[in-house]
């Protein structure tokens, strides 16, 4: 009996989750990420890279409430297209585009950011990769996602103000 009692008080076994390793993992999504997305967005549409970042310097806190805004928007609206049932592909297919345009917009604001400090008169090489290493920064001291968050926020705001 002493022993089923000392067994229920044990502290349970977090299942070998190893916290540098995750955070690492998360640190190197965002610096991928942001090098990929970025360094298509200023391969493609270097015009429409550069008007963004613009955008973003004219208007960063109406960036980010539009940003803020259209997330819980989009996030209600696909509840509720769930919740329905028959709605389900078109709530997948909106998450996916949500997703797909709030890489786009962290990319852009991160690169507004790194343009910021070290602009890109001798191209977009060295911009790029502070952008992503500031995302992956960001990312890999934990506290720093909500920095990031915000950021992301601003480039979706952007992104989406220009689309509509």
């Amino acid at each position: 009996m002493g022993e089923l009692v000392l067994q229920a008080f044990d502290a349970p076994d977090p299942g070998g989750i190893d916290i540098a390793f995750s955070l690492g993992g998360g640190a190197a999504s965002a610096f991928l990420s942001t090098l990929l997305v970025g360094a298509i967005l200023v391969a493609l549409a270097p015009d429409y890279t550069e008007r963004q970042i613009d955008e973003i310097r004219e208007n960063v806190v109406g960036a980010f409430i539009y940003g803020v805004v259209s997330l819980i928007a989009l996030l209600l609206l696909s509840l509720v297209l769930f919740i329905t049932i028959v709605g389900v592909p078109v709530a997948v297919a909106l998450l996916v585009l949500a997703v797909v345009l709030w890489a786009v917009g962290a990319a852009i604001a991160f690169l507004a950011i790194a343009d910021s400090l070290v602009g890109h008169d001798d191209g977009w090489a060295v911009p790029l990769v502070l952008a992503a290493g500031i995302n992956g920064g960001l990312a890999l001291t934990g506290i720093g996602g909500l920095v990031s968050f915000f950021v992301g926020a601003v480039g979706f705001g952007t992104v989406l103000r220009d689309l509509l």
